[in-house]
This record gives C-alpha cells, sequence and structure tokens, in this order.
C-alpha cells in the first residue's frame, strides 16, 4: 500500500500558521529585541482586527491578500533553528551517538583497549536477551546468535 499523507487545513490553521511565519519574519527584520517586540505586537493587532470576520469567503480572500504581502516582503535571509527542515543540520545524526550497534562493529584490537567496558556490555547484553524471552517469550522460529 502506497504512503500519501494527507492533512486537512482549516481556515483557522492558515492563519496561525501565517501568523507565526509573519512573527519569525520580524524576528529576522529587526534584532533588537524592543523593535522586535513592538513591531509584534503591531502585527497582532491587524490580525486581531480581523478576528471577527463571519463571511468565509471575504476571510478567505484576506488571508491570501497576507500571503501575498507577506511573501512580497519575506526576509532574504530568515531565522532558522539548527535542526529545522532546510537549516545547516537538517537530518544530521551523529550514527557514533545514536546508535550503540555501531559498538559491535568494533575490531577485536579496539576492544582489548576498553576490556571492562566490552566485558560488562556484553552481560548486560545476556541480561536483556534473557530478559525479554522471559517476558515477551521465544519467538516461533530460532534465532541466530
Amino acid at each position: 500500500m502506497a504512503y500519501c499523507p494527507v492533512e486537512f487545513v482549516t481556515h483557522t490553521m492558515k492563519v496561525k500558521r501565517l501568523y507565526k511565519q509573519v512573527i519569525r519574519d520580524i524576528q529576522a527584520w529587526h534584532t533588537f529585541r524592543h523593535d522586535f517586540r513592538v513591531q509584534a505586537v503591531l502585527m497582532r493587532q491587524k490580525f486581531e482586527e480581523n478576528r471577527h470576520i463571519k463571511d468565509p469567503i471575504k476571510a478567505k480572500q484576506i488571508l491570501e491578500e497576507a500571503t501575498e504581502k507577506f511573501e512580497y516582503i519575506r526576509h532574504p535571509d530568515p531565522i532558522l533553528f539548527p535542526s529545522s527542515y532546510g537549516a545547516p543540520a537538517w537530518d544530521r545524526t551523529d550514527v557514533a551517538k545514536s546508535h550503540d550497534a555501531v559498538l559491535d562493529g568494533w575490531h577485536p584490537l579496539e576492544r582489548e583497549q576498553y576490556p571492562d567496558y566490552f566485558a560488562r556490555r556484553e552481560q548486560r547484553k545476556k541480561e536483556f536477551v534473557e530478559w525479554y524471552d522471559k517476558t515477551y517469550g521465544r519467538p516461533p522460529y530460532e534465532r541466530v546468535d
């Protein structure tokens, strides 16, 4: 079965996302905290002016106009969090820190440098396998160790 993520985005969600993008953009334009805060409050006031519009057609039109205006004045070098999408650290993981199984691939000469650690590690691996078998049982097929 194919995987196709589908998300229903309501008008309210679109407005909230636009507001967050605008605030982050203001933060990129105004580096001093006081200037940023003043501009953020003024932008919040603009969003609040259109909050109680009941007509969905008019609300959609206002949202589209605001989105177009935002795209026109968007900062050329926006602030990105290090691990957010498109940032320098996006999708970077240190394999040595994230996977304990990397130690299984060490050469025996490397393991000899840390004999106590690897002896304790092997003991804990055996204890874990025993605990797992006791808790969940053996699989229907025989595991090759």
